[in-house]
Parts: structure tokens; sequence; C-alpha cells
């Protein structure tokens, strides 16, 4: 069985996009984060408020020298780059890839480069498999922490997290009850005067009840409008005397 895969920050420039970085790894199950030649060495204090509760990947977070380091105990590496780097390599969509890391056995690791620049061609050739994310060719600009949500979101598929609660839904109106309230505003729009001209009431009619039809109604939701008809239709009367 595969290990969820190890995320790989190539000299990373600004503490606060480690931050996001974490914040964004730990959203979709990833708690390992490596960081090679940080600009501004760790910890950094900017990462923290950053990450928004994502310390336990911070607080795990290791440091390497050189990026071979940093993936010696991986058996499949993967590089993230949108720019064509003339390297033959295999090119995999972040979904595809995550397939792959999840069919493998051993050790993955996910190559981000810097924010500016990306990975230079050396550290993409450490890679055995390049993945792209397929974005606009005329702005092909994913901010570092983005980048990583996105692979991160792939991998996450394949799991099981936690879902959103589920919401009982009511059961649906029956159609009698249906009837009783399209009979009620019916009979309100006879009494107003709104079906004119004579020669159109019917379509007039079927247009309606296809307009109301449309809407998967409950119980309560019928009753709520039967109510507004009524006291719309109260209000009229009492005006009336």
């Amino acid at each position: 069985m595969s290990r969820p895969p190890v995320i790989v920050l190539v000299r990373p420039q600004l503490g606060e996009n480690i931050g996001k970085t974490a914040r964004a790894m730990l959203n979709f199950g990833l708690t390992e984060l490596r960081l090679v030649a940080p600009r501004d060495g760790w910890p950094n204090p900017s990462a923290g408020p950053a990450a928004s509760g994502a310390d336990l990947v911070l607080e795990k977070a290791e440091v390497f020298e050189t990026l071979a380091e940093a993936v010696a105990d991986c058996s499949h590496v993967y590089a993230t780059t949108v720019r064509k780097r003339g390297i033959s390599r295999p090119v995999l969509t972040p979904e595809a890839a995550a397939r792959d890391i999840h069919a493998e056995p051993g050790r993955s690791a996910i190559l981000f480069g810097r924010e500016r620049s990306g990975l230079d061609i050396e550290e993409v050739t450490l890679a055995r498999t390049i993945i792209t994310v397929p974005i606009n060719p005329e702005f092909g600009s994913l901010n570092l922490a983005q980048a990583v949500i996105l692979v991160a979101y792939e991998w996450s598929k394949g799991e099981t997290l936690a879902s959103p609660p589920s919401v009982d839904l009511a059961p649906p109106a029956s159609q009698e009850e249906f009837e009783g309230m399209y009979t009620q505003l019916n009979a309100m729009l006879e009494a107003s005067g709104f079906y004119y001209p004579p020669d159109r009431v019917p379509t007039t009619r079927r247009t309606l009840r296809s307009l109301l039809t449309k809407a998967e109604w409950t119980s309560q939701e019928l009753r709520t409008v039967r109510g507004v008809l009524s006291a719309l239709d109260g209000a009229k009367l009492r005006r009336s005397k």
C-alpha cells in the first residue's frame, strides 16, 4: 500500500507561502513537508499565522541543504512545472499522477519550486515524472499554495476523508397538497382579473402550472405559500370593507 506523498518545497522564499502550503496540505490529509534551503531560514515566524492552524505540518517540517538529500528515501519523484523544459519525462495531470501515487509501492515526493521562477532544469531532472496543471496557456501563473492544493486535492480523492454532514431532506409534497395550493392561487388570480384576455386564459393557466411544478415542493413549503396567499387575500378583504 502506498504512503501519502511528501511535499517538497525547493528554495521557498516567503514564510507566508510555507504556511499557506501547510494549510493546503492538511486540508487534504497530507502532513509531511520538506524544505530545501529556504531563503529566510527555518523556522520562520511568518509561517504560523499563514498556516491558520496547520501547526502539525509546520512542526514536523524537515529542512535539507540539497534536493537530492530531501528525496533520497523516495522511490518516485514528481516535479511540478507549467513550462516546457525540453526534458524527456512522462507528463501527467495532477489527477493522473494521483492515480499513479496510489498504485505505486514505496514513497513518493512531489516537488514545487520557488515562488518567482519555479524549479530549474537541474531540479526537474531529478524527477522521473512531470506534473503539469492544465491552465490558460496565455496566463500560466499559479501561486505556490494554489499549485499544492490542486495536487493534494487530486490525491485526496483516493482517500477516505471527512465529508460534509448529510442533511435529512424533507419528503416531497403530495400531488393533493400541490393542487390545493394551485387551486387557491388560481382562485385569487381569477378574482383579481389577472386572466385576461379571455382567449389567452387556457394558455396562461398551463404556463402557470408548468412554472409551479418545476419546483420540488415540500409540504412545509406549500403550507408557507398558502399562508402567504391567505394573508394577502385577507388584507385585500379588510381594505375593501
